[in-house]
C-alpha cells in the first residue's frame, strides 16, 4: 500500500518539526535511552494519596513501532491516545504544531 498524503505529510514532521526522531530515530524508534522532560515546569508540588507528587525525572525512551495498538501511553499510562501523546508533546517541548500538523503526525504514528 502507497502513504497516504497525511501520513507522508506527518512522516516530515516527525522527523523535522515535531523533533520526535531525536529520541525515536528509525529503524526501531527508539534510541533507548532516559530523558528527563522536566514535566514539574507545568504543575504545582502537591500530596495525592499521601505522596509528594513533584517531578518525574528521567523516562526511557520507548519503541514506537506498532504504538497505535498499546495504548494508554507514557510510562504511567497517563496519555489515552496518540492525540493526547502528541499534543503532550507538543507542549512539553514547545513545538508550536498546528491542529492539521497534529493529526497529520498522528497519522504517520499510526502506520508505524
Amino acid at each position: 500500500d502507497l502513504a497516504s498524503e497525511a501520513e507522508l505529510r506527518g512522516e516530515a514532521l516527525f522527523f523535522g518539526k515535531a523533533r520526535f526522531a531525536e529520541c525515536h530515530p528509525a529503524p526501531y524508534y527508539t534510541d533507548n535511552l532516559m530523558h528527563n522532560l522536566r514535566t514539574e515546569r507545568f504543575f504545582t508540588e502537591r500530596m495525592i494519596n499521601g505522596r509528594k507528587a513533584s517531578a518525574d525525572g528521567p523516562i526511557k525512551t520507548f519503541v514506537l513501532r506498532g504504538i497505535k495498538d498499546s495504548p494508554p501511553y507514557l510510562h504511567d499510562d497517563r496519555l489515552l491516545t496518540l492525540d493526547d501523546t502528541v499534543e503532550f508533546f507538543n507542549l512539553v517541548l514547545g513545538l508550536k504544531l498546528t491542529a492539521p500538523e497534529k493529526k497529520d503526525l498522528v497519522a504517520f504514528l499510526r502506520v508505524l
